[in-house]
C-alpha cells in the first residue's frame, strides 16, 4: 500500500489545511464583502459540459469515464460549465445582476509541476446580467481587494490588463487582416513564454510585413494606455473600445484599485472563450504562474446554458497563491488558533471524582472556549502534573486548568516562559456551573496572556 498522495495530489496535514482554510476564509470574506453569495455543483458532470465548450481534445485532459448507467461522465475540470448550466436553468427567475462565487475542487489529468497539480481547490467569481465596464472594474476589485486581505500589495502583485474588443481595432487599423486575426492572437498570447525570433517567422507566416510585424511586436510587448489612445483613439475601428476601456480604467480608480492596473496587450486569454475585457494577476517578480486570471465571456453562457446574458468571471487557484505566500513570509502564525485550555491534574484532582473534571471541560466548552484533555482517568490521576502540562505545552494549548488543593480552580498561562507563569484563578461551583461573570473573567484573562 502506498505510503503517499497519488502524483498531482496532496495530503492536508493540519499545518497545511490551516493554510488552506485561512486562504478560504479571505476568499470568501472578500466574496461576502461584494455581496456575492455562495453556490455550488457536483464535482462529476456529463462529459460533454466540457467537450462542449472545449471541443473533444480536451478529454485527455480529463479524469473522464464510463460510469455504471453507461454514462460518459467526467471529474469537473473547471466551474464554469457547471455555473452556465446552473443559470441556464433559472435564468429567467434570477434576480440580475446575479453575483455568485463558488470554491469547487477542480481536477485535470496533466503533468504536474510548480503551480500546477492535477487537483486543486479555486475560488470562481462570476457576474451575469450586467453590460457596463463598471461590472468589468468590480471584478477585477474583489480580485484585488482579495491580495489586500491575505497582506500584499501592488508591489507584490499587478493586475495586466486588455480588452479583446480594443485589441481587435488596433489590429484592424494597423491592416491585421481578420483572415490573419487567429494567428496574431496566438503569437501576442505567447509573446513572453517563446523567443522573438519565433513570433517573427509565425508572424511573417501569416502574410505580415516586415513593417507590421514589428509593430504587433512592440504594441504586444508593451504600451501605455496614453500612448495607444493618442495612436488609436480616433481610428473609427477602435475608437469606442478605446473609449470604453478609459472609462473602466477611470471605475478602477474609483474603487481603489488603478495603482495595481497594467496595460498589457499579451493578455488576451482564451481564443474561444473571453468578448471583452480580460486580466491577469502576477507575482510583480515574475517568478510564477497566473495567480488568477478572468474578464468577460458574453457568449458562453448562450452556448452552454442556453441564457443569452452578459457574463464576467474570474478563477483564482490555491496552488499559486500559497506559493506567492510561502515566499512572502506573510503566513500568519497559526497559534492564535492554538487551543484556549488543555484540563490537567493539580492537587486538587484526587479529592474530587474524575466526573468533575469533565463536567469543568463541559462548561468551559459551552462558554466557547476550546478544551483538550488526555482522554484517560488513570493518566489523569497518577501522571504527573508537570508531565501533563509539558504535554498541554507541546499540544499547542495556550493555558492548563485544574483544581487545586484548596478546592479553587486555577488556569496557568503556558505563553512565555514557565517560570513565573502566570495565574488566574476562580470559584469551582460557578466555573462548573458555566457562571457568564466567571467565564468572561477567564476570557479577559486569556486574551491578557496572548496579548503579551
Amino acid at each position: 500500500m502506498s505510503s503517499s498522495a497519488l502524483p498531482g495530489f496532496r495530503d492536508f496535514y493540519p499545518d497545511e489545511l490551516a493554510r488552506r482554510t485561512h486562504v478560504f476564509r479571505a476568499w470568501r470574506a472578500v466574496a461576502h464583502k461584494y455581496a456575492f453569495v455562495e453556490y455550488d455543483g457536483p464535482p462529476l458532470e456529463p462529459l460533454d459540459l466540457y467537450t462542449k465548450k472545449s471541443g473533444d481534445e480536451i478529454v485527455g485532459q480529463l479524469y473522464a469515464f464510463t460510469d455504471k448507467g453507461g454514462r460518459e461522465v467526467s471529474l469537473r475540470p473547471e466551474m464554469t460549465p457547471t455555473f452556465a448550466r446552473m443559470v441556464g436553468a433559472k435564468a429567467s427567475a434570477l434576480r440580475k445582476p446575479v453575483r455568485w462565487f463558488a470554491i469547487p475542487q477542480l481536477f485535470r489529468y496533466e503533468r504536474a509541476q510548480r503551480g500546477r497539480l492535477r487537483e486543486h481547490f479555486q475560488l470562481n467569481v462570476d457576474i451575469v446580467g450586467e453590460a457596463s465596464e463598471v461590472a468589468d472594474a468590480e471584478l477585477l476589485a474583489v480580485a484585488v481587494d482579495i491580495m489586500r486581505e491575505l497582506g500584499l500589495t501592488h508591489e507584490d502583485v499587478r493586475a495586466r490588463v486588455s480588452d479583446r474588443r480594443m485589441l481587435n481595432g488596433v489590429l484592424e487599423t494597423l491592416g491585421v487582416t481578420e483572415a490573419q486575426r487567429g494567428a496574431v492572437y496566438a503569437v501576442v498570447d505567447k509573446i513572453a513564454r517563446q523567443p522573438r525570433e519565433v513570433s517573427v517567422e509565425k508572424l511573417a507566416a501569416a502574410g505580415l510585413s516586415t513593417a507590421l510585424v514589428e509593430r504587433v511586436l512592440g504594441l504586444a510587448s508593451g504600451t501605455s494606455f496614453a500612448d495607444l489612445r493618442r495612436e488609436f483613439g480616433e481610428a473609427p475601428a477602435a475608437r469606442e473600445a478605446i473609449a470604453r476601456f478609459a472609462r473602466y480604467l477611470e471605475h478602477c480608480d474609483a474603487l481603489g484599485i488603478g495603482a495595481w492596473v497594467t496595460l498589457d496587450l499579451s493578455i488576451v486569454r482564451g481564443l474561444a472563450y473571453y468578448t471583452g475585457i480580460v486580466f491577469e494577476l502576477f507575482d510583480a517578480k515574475g517568478e510564477l504562474r497566473a495567480i488568477c486570471g478572468g474578464g468577460r465571456y458574453d457568449d458562453l453562457l448562450k452556448a452552454i446554458g442556453g441564457a443569452d446574458l452578459p457574463s464576467l468571471g474570474f478563477g483564482m487557484g490555491d496552488v499559486v497563491l500559497g506559493e506567492l505566500l510561502t515566499e512572502r513570509k506573510l503566513w500568519p502564525d497559526f497559534t492564535a488558533d492554538a487551543i484556549d485550555f488543555h484540563l490537567v491534574a493539580g492537587n486538587g484532582a484526587i479529592a474530587r471524582p474524575y466526573a468533575d473534571a469533565l463536567k469543568l471541560a463541559t462548561a468551559l466548552r459551552g462558554a466557547g472556549f476550546s478544551v483538550a484533555h488526555g482522554l484517560n482517568e488513570e493518566r489523569y490521576k497518577s501522571q504527573a502534573t508537570r508531565n501533563q502540562v509539558d504535554g498541554a505545552k507541546k499540544a499547542g494549548a495556550s493555558a492548563v486548568v485544574y483544581f487545586r488543593e484548596d478546592g479553587a480552580v486555577e488556569a496557568m498561562s503556558l505563553l512565555g516562559k514557565m517560570t513565573g507563569a502566570a495565574t488566574h484563578a476562580v470559584d469551582a461551583g460557578a466555573a462548573l456551573s458555566g457562571d457568564a461573570p466567571t467565564m468572561q473573567d477567564l476570557r479577559r484573562w486569556l486574551h491578557e496572556q496572548r496579548s503579551r
